[in-house]
Formats: structure tokens, C-alpha cells, sequence
């Protein structure tokens, strides 16, 4: 399941007009976005963190902390 949430990220990524996952990369950052800005991030990795689990939130449909 990860692997496959991570090749649907990189297909977005690199071909935005072909992916179905456009709609999911497109509100994951946006909420990252707002969460950098804020000033609640205190380390660059806790924003990579969120941005991930937001995608496959997004394309999954199940919350990513329940693994």
C-alpha cells in the first residue's frame, strides 16, 4: 500500500494532466501550505510528514494514522 500511494504522488508530480491523483496533490498542498505558513511546523520534515499522509488521505480515503 505505501509503495503504491508513493508511485501514484510521483505520477502526479510528473504528469499532472495524465493522473487521477491530481485533485488529491492538489488539495494535500494546499492544507500544507497553510500548515507551513502558520508557524505550528518546527522542523522541514514534520511538513514533508503531513503533505504525504494528506495525499494518501485524499486518494486512500482512510486516515494513514490508523496503519
Amino acid at each position: 500500500m505505501e509503495n503504491d500511494i508513493g508511485k501514484r504522488l510521483v505520477g502526479a508530480l510528473k504528469h499532472p494532466q495524465d493522473s487521477d491523483s491530481l485533485e488529491s496533490l492538489a488539495k494535500a498542498l494546499e492544507i500544507t501550505k497553510a500548515y507551513a505558513s502558520s508557524g505550528s511546523a518546527t522542523h522541514f520534515s514534520a511538513i514533508a510528514r503531513v503533505f504525504y499522509d494528506l495525499f494518501e488521505m485524499f486518494e486512500t480515503g482512510k486516515d494513514p494514522r490508523q496503519k
